[in-house]
């Protein structure tokens, strides 16, 4: 195996064990939540005017899985919809209470799972964090050119 091949498995194994630890205390402290449910949530939180198209775009899925996501978050009263004055065609959402409190649980969980790899993470150096974070986000940007040149949009 070549250092590129051995580099995507790697991260893939990283990101697959990250996800199997993680997953346990997640449904337990999230329960009866799926995690598109949640993430969703996170994603209407953390994007100021959310609507189908945001939403699609920052969760990599379709503006139609969006539309059936978002009306099962509206009937569990964990997001609301809501339009601006003057703009009576786009819809928006934000957070009901409840969905704050979803919100809030999962970002106490992200918070412990910071704390439990901070032994790691404080190993290394500034140098070594921003050739990573340069390489990851050249490695994106990469990315985001071959999904425009293969013509694949958020529909």
């Amino acid at each position: 195996m070549n250092k590129e091949e051995q580099f995507k498995v790697n991260v893939r194994d990283l990101f697959n064990k990250m996800a199997w630890l993680n997953k346990f205390k997640m449904e337990a402290s999230l329960k009866g939540y799926k995690p598109s449910e949640v993430h969703c949530i996170e994603s209407v939180k953390n994007n100021e005017d959310s609507n189908v198209t945001k939403l699609a775009e920052s969760l990599y899925m379709t503006r139609g899985a969006i539309s059936k996501l978002t009306k099962k978050l509206v009937e569990k009263d964990l997001i609301e919809s809501y339009q601006k004055q003057g703009n009576r065609k786009e819809i928006y959402f934000r957070l009901t209470e409840q969905g704050q409190r979803i919100y809030n649980i999962h970002e106490e969980q992200h918070k412990e799972f910071q704390e439990r790899d901070r032994v790691l993470f404080d190993q290394i150096t500034e140098e070594q964090f921003d050739c990573m974070i340069r390489f990851v986000e050249a490695y994106s940007n990469h990315l985001d050119a071959e999904i425009k040149k293969e013509g694949i949009t958020v529909n």
